[in-house]
């Protein structure tokens, strides 16, 4: 599998070429488009049991796409729901990764939620993260760009959760409130991760949260129509 990282960062896409046998797993609805030679199959990827963890604690889709080349050299393009960067990296090990921020993979890497307990009950990913370990290429996608850090031994970085995307094993990590709780409620900041090295870390430029929270008051209601100000006044 050669992926090319295209558009980036802004509306980017990842161009896949395969040779003649290779599969590729790819999140629900990310297919934009693919030559001829490559035959698709949906299922759960291990079952229902599975599928629903998945959906339900994870964040991601109940069904996954399987992506084979029947030729060499087919070519099959994916692209995130939202607009933003498209990375690829060579895994060999485990990376935590954000709700959302998985879309495709080739063989040998398994994607799966993590139990995260209360370190993550407060914050934007909720209880599960996934846990996407194996070796392989891998394909995350992000709201805005996606920025790398990485952290020495006992080096600490503090990111809003909604900016996260993913880390490295072996990175220590706690979510609490960035000051007093009229800090929390008042200051547009709500709650950050204090993430410890060694390891990496990748952070996205803009915040879900922060977009909807921004569109969500200016959408006109059945009551007030058109009127008022609103994003389509």
């Amino acid at each position: 599998m050669r992926t090319e990282v295209m558009y980036s960062p802004a509306y980017a896409t990842a161009k896949l070429t395969l040779a003649a046998g290779e599969t590729v797993r790819a999140e629900s609805g990310a297919m934009l488009a693919m030559s001829a030679g490559v035959a698709m199959e949906t299922s759960t990827q291990g079952g229902v049991l599975k599928g629903l963890k998945r959906a339900v604690l994870g964040g991601e889709s109940f069904f996954m796409n399987t992506f084979t080349a029947q030729v060499d050299g087919a070519e099959l393009y994916v692209a995130p729901s939202l607009p933003g960067d498209v990375v690829a990296w060579p895994l060999n090990g485990t990376l935590y990764v954000q709700s959302g921020s998985f879309l495709a993979s080739s063989a040998g890497i398994t994607v799966d939620t993590q139990w995260g307990g209360g370190k993550t009950f407060f914050s934007s990913e909720g209880l599960f993260m996934l846990r996407i370990a194996g070796q392989g290429e891998l394909v995350l996608s992000s709201y805005g760009a996606i920025h790398a850090i990485d952290l020495q031994p006992g080096q600490t970085y503090t990111v809003d959760t909604g900016h996260m995307v993913a880390w490295t094993e072996g990175v220590q990590y706690q979510v609490r409130k960035v000051g007093n709780w009229k800090s929390t409620l008042f200051s547009g900041e709500g709650l950050v991760c204090d993430l410890t090295g060694p390891g990496r870390i990748y952070v996205q430029t803009r915040s879900t949260d922060a977009f909807l929270g921004w569109l969500i008051p200016k959408l006109p209601t059945p009551q007030s129509g058109n009127s008022g100000g609103g994003l389509f006044s």
